[in-house]
């Protein structure tokens, strides 16, 4: 298996944003974005892959957000490092995430777009709340790599960076 590093990845992901709109059929090459049914489906699976993990220290949610999945999944975090594989990723979810914090779709802010023969890419920004007292302090941009196959939509590949405090923390 190729393990694609992150200079490469970028390059993969600014190349599908710049090339992947002129392809796809039924767009405007003015915005680039997804046609409506797509980027309907992907903000509604961000919906449920994040629900699961806002709740992911009730039974069974961790295990539903780690089917969102692939084993295989490559997750580069700006301040966390580089995990290589779901279980790795799910642990740090377990340890670092469940009973602590929840993650919120900043509204307006994600964007989809499709890659040929595989899926979509979802970008966008997220800010993260704190269980205790319910305060969003930070925020960061992410952008996920969902693949389609036989039917079914898994995250392959996810960035989640520029990591910073929100001055208007509420």
């Amino acid at each position: 298996m190729i393990k694609l590093r992150l200079p490469v990845l970028l390059a993969l992901l600014a190349s599908a944003l710049h090339t992947a709109p002129l392809q796809a059929a039924g767009q405007s090459p003015a915005d680039g974005q997804a046609p409506a049914p797509l980027s309907n489906e992907i903000a509604a699976l961000d919906t449920r892959v994040f629900d699961a993990f806002n709740h992911c220290n009730e039974p069974g949610r961790l295990e539903e957000h780690a089917g969102y999945f692939s084993p295989d999944v490559e997750f580069y975090h700006d301040t966390g490092g580089v995990t290589w594989t779901r279980d790795a990723m799910i642990a740090n979810t377990k340890k670092y995430v469940c009973g602590h914090f929840t993650r919120q779709l900043i509204p307006g802010s994600l964007k989809v777009y499709p890659i040929k023969d595989f899926g979509a890419l979802a970008q966008g920004v997220h800010r993260f709340c704190q269980l205790d007292g319910g305060k969003c302090e930070g925020a960061a941009d992410f952008a996920i790599v969902w693949r389609q196959r036989d039917g079914q939509w898994q995250i392959t590949r996810v960035l989640s960076y520029g990591h910073h405090a929100l001055a208007d923390a509420q």
